[in-house]
């Protein structure tokens, strides 16, 4: 029973985190109250207070909650034992091309990017937590780049950390031009800058 118990209290947090997370997204932090976000989930107002000491503390879980299972599923196809380092990454990147190809109109929400944009400097916590996610995703990268680099894939003396934070900052100024402008160019070239840079 108590394991039943804890599903249906997880399943309800994960409900609030999702619908309230993609409300925040749109409205932006000081845009969204918390009658905003119980309305979007569905539930009582008191209910948030459960699960949740403040609206700073549901932004916080919320991006450990979209960005976690993220950063899963990005180690996982960039440690393919099926691919060579180097076309994991390529691999990757195309697929997310490909996946905003598929879109009617090309666009992209960005939570962690509302956030950061917003709240990064007023509230420490949330930039804490937004910078340590960016650098998970670094790291992420690095290691395949070294791995690349020891399958002589790159130069052997390509500063791995540094093309990472490279690659991982130009791929989020493209998302943010993707927001506006809401066309495949910029992502397209950055595929192409990609394919270049990832060259022996």
């Amino acid at each position: 029973m108590l394991g039943v118990m804890n599903s249906i209290r997880l399943d309800k947090r994960d409900l609030i985190l999702s619908k309230g997370s993609a409300v925040m997204t749109r409205r932006g932090y000081h845009g969204t109250g918390v009658l905003e976000i119980v309305q979007a989930a569905g539930i009582p107002k008191g209910s948030f207070y459960h699960y949740f000491a403040s609206k700073e503390d549901f932004a916080l879980q919320a991006l450990a909650f979209i960005y976690r299972p993220r950063l899963t599923r990005y180690a996982q196809a960039l440690n393919d034992p099926a691919l060579s380092p180097r076309a994991r990454i390529l691999g990757y990147y195309r697929d997310l091309l490909a996946h905003f190809a598929r879109q009617e109109t090309p666009q992209y929400h960005c939570f962690i990017g509302s956030l950061s944009f917003e709240m990064s400097e007023m509230l420490p916590a949330i930039g804490a937590e937004v910078a340590a996610i960016q650098q998970a995703s670094v790291d992420i990268l690095r290691d395949c780049l070294e791995q690349a680099q020891a399958a002589g894939e790159l130069p052997a003396d390509e500063d791995c950390g540094n093309l990472a934070t490279f690659i991982s900052d130009a791929w989020q100024g493209v998302l943010a031009r993707l927001k506006v402008g809401r066309n495949l160019q910029p992502l397209e070239a950055f595929v192409t800058r990609l394919e270049r840079l990832l060259q022996a």
